[in-house]
């Protein structure tokens, strides 16, 4: 999972005013570069905390950094973010694309479609659930926090600062879910149960005052480095120190328990137990959904019988290995067994492995520096375990694409192969390896830093899981060269067929909950048949229910970027390679499928 740059909730052309950028009577190149360029500044100067995660120098980008506070979500903002996206999209039309240089006008193909497929969304303004259990900014905000680069004295100010508008900021949620309430479309009791126990537990009151809380002590260790680095004294850090605590304790503290009882108080207005499909115009939500998350061009009628279609084809494969490892070890797979034996544990030689083995399918990363690129490989802190996914990459600043974090989940990733497919998705040749590439790549062939803010779930996680599958091979060839036993390779097949199995499976069910209506019932049902125990079938289907579309993200993704492999095979012919077809896509950089199928015909 890659943590995107756009963080905050409804807030990312808030306060955008284009009005004033002038554009009429000037050359198309010069207009589509002040338009793009001022929405880009604009964007980031009203999300100061995306800005901090997007650029780590804002004044190379013209961007003077103001007070820093979170963006609040009013009726007024949201009435303000419709006009000015529309008002986007009219200017776009002055600029006249045959005019533009070819990267010039990629960007401005995606842009016009980023744009209209968040004009279509506003037809649905009040389906989106920015507290959901699985993934809600309840959660988010405080791992955002806790990932806050402190490269010097200010950061500390600003991060302070942005701590102490978290009140205003979850304010904001809870008036939204006042509105969402009164439209009939609020979570259920159950969900609000839950988000309240999160609020509570995320926000121990307990460790806070023992000052042991993951924000207080990520906090110190980011002061300690910088006090080391002698941008710092002591006196200063006690100081910065004391402030975090009493900002924690109060202010942040007495945020989330207003918040919870804000929650309570709606308590009773959800009507809606199930999928989408059970709200007035969820389906038609859910449909826009899934195209602007996977990028596909693909109707629903089209995508549920492709994945059926997928899923019949690859159970068929996995039933052939299942015969062929019985007949080679008159035995029945063993993961755990192949976990215990795999021979790498260790995250960064792991990464270092990939690496030298992505080399024979994927071209080399431009030079950034000397030291080259790096990556830190942690741990989810204990307290937030239960609230993030099993490992994520946060995504650099683009001007700083030298210094990567990828975050494990212990309590959910085991180690041996799992660990090994987990790095290979967030690192190499996964979301780390694309990102540095892609943005590299843009920033010196392109100059459109607006390709920054234009996110393409289905690429970029499709991209992930592509690779991910790739990885289960790199994992037979390392065994083999360890002297592990044939059938490990085998078992390797078996595993990376099991897992796209098991997405396949998640995919079309999600489909079925929040498009056709499938009861709870039906889908623990399909859950349970495909070998799950029953606890586990009821979180998926909580999972499925609270965050639609996200497994589609990756397997529909994942879908297209093979067919696009396809399609590039049959027009390059005997040109074909692997090298060349992931330098396309990298080059192309994150894009809806419809578009990145256009560039490549256009370069056959």
């Amino acid at each position: 999972m890659r943590k995107k740059r756009s963080f905050l909730f409804l807030f990312l052309l808030s306060a955008l005013c284009l009005a004033g950028v002038w554009i009429s009577g000037l050359p198309d190149r010069i207009a589509f570069s002040r338009l793009t360029d001022a929405f880009f500044t604009q964007s980031l100067s009203q999300d100061p905390l995306s800005l901090h995660f997007t650029l780590a120098d804002p004044e190379d980008y013209g961007i003077r950094q103001s007070a820093s506070c979170l963006p609040v979500f009013s009726a007024l903002s949201a009435s303000q973010s419709e006009k000015n996206l529309l008002r986007l999209q009219k200017k776009l039309r002055y600029i006249r694309p045959k005019k533009l240089r070819e990267e010039e006008r990629y960007t401005y193909d995606l842009l016009c479609t980023w744009l209209e497929q968040r004009i279509r969304g506003l037809s649905f303004p009040y389906y989106e659930e920015p507290l959901s259990p699985s993934s809600g900014m309840h959660c988010e905000l405080p791992l955002l926090f806790a990932e806050y680069t402190l490269r010097n004295e200010a950061d500390v100010r600003r991060y302070l600062s942005l701590l102490e508008s978290v009140g205003p900021y979850l304010q904001g949620l809870a008036d939204f879910e006042a509105q969402k309430a009164k439209a009939g479309l609020f979570m259920t009791d159950s969900d609000v149960r839950a988000v309240i126990a999160q609020c509570d537990r995320i926000l121990d009151a307990d460790a806070l005052s023992a000052g042991t809380h993951f924000l207080q002590t990520t906090f110190r260790e980011r002061l300690d480095t910088l006090r080391e680095k002698k941008q710092l004294t002591t006196e200063q850090t006690e100081a910065y120190l004391l402030e975090n605590d009493r900002i924690l304790t109060t202010t942040v503290l007495g945020a989330y328990q207003k918040l919870t009882k804000d929650l309570t108080a709606l308590m009773g207005s959800g009507r809606f137990e199930g999928g989408l499909a059970s709200m007035p115009e969820g389906r038609q939500y859910y449909a826009w959904l899934v195209s602007c998350s996977t990028g596909t061009s693909l109707n629903m009628e089209e995508l549920y019988e492709l994945l059926q279609r997928t899923f019949r084809k690859k159970y068929g494969d996995y039933r052939q290995l299942l015969l062929e490892y019985r007949a080679q070890t008159d035995a029945l797979p063993d993961p755990d067994r192949l976990n215990a034996q795999f021979p790498l544990f260790d995250p960064d030689e792991i990464l270092s492995d990939l690496k030298s083995r992505m080399r024979q399918d994927f071209p080399p990363l431009p030079g950034l520096s000397k030291e080259g690129v790096q990556c830190e490989v942690k741990d989810v802190d204990a307290a937030l375990e239960p609230f993030t996914s099993p490992a994520f990459y946060m995504s650099p600043p683009i001007d700083d694409l030298i210094h990567n974090t990828i975050c494990i989940n212990r309590s959910s990733t085991a180690g041996g192969i799992e660990l090994y497919t987990t790095l290979a998705h967030e690192g190499y040749p996964g979301h780390l390896y694309q990102t540095v590439y892609s943005s590299q790549y843009i920033a010196v062939e392109n100059d459109q830093p607006v390709r920054e803010l234009l996110f393409f779930g289905g690429y970029v996680e499709g991209w992930a899981y592509y690779t991910e599958q790739i990885s289960f091979a790199y994992a037979a060839q390392l065994l083999q060269e360890r002297g592990a036993d044939p059938s490990a390779a085998l078992l390797c097949r078996m595993l990376s067929a099991q897992r796209d199995l098991q997405i396949n499976l998640f995919s079309l069910l999600d489909i079925s909950l929040h498009y056709y209506g499938a009861s709870r019932e039906e889908i623990l049902r399909s859950l349970t048949s495909f070998g799950l125990p029953e606890d586990t079938a009821r979180q998926i289907y909580d999972y499925l229910r609270t965050d639609p579309a996200v497994y589609l993200k990756y397997y529909v993704g994942y879908l297209e970027m093979s067919a696009l492999r396809q399609r590039a095979a049959v027009l390059w012919g005997e040109d074909f390679s692997l090298q060349r077809f992931h330098r396309f896509v990298l080059q192309a950089g994150p894009s809806d499928f419809k578009n990145l199928t256009r560039r490549l015909k256009s370069a056959a």
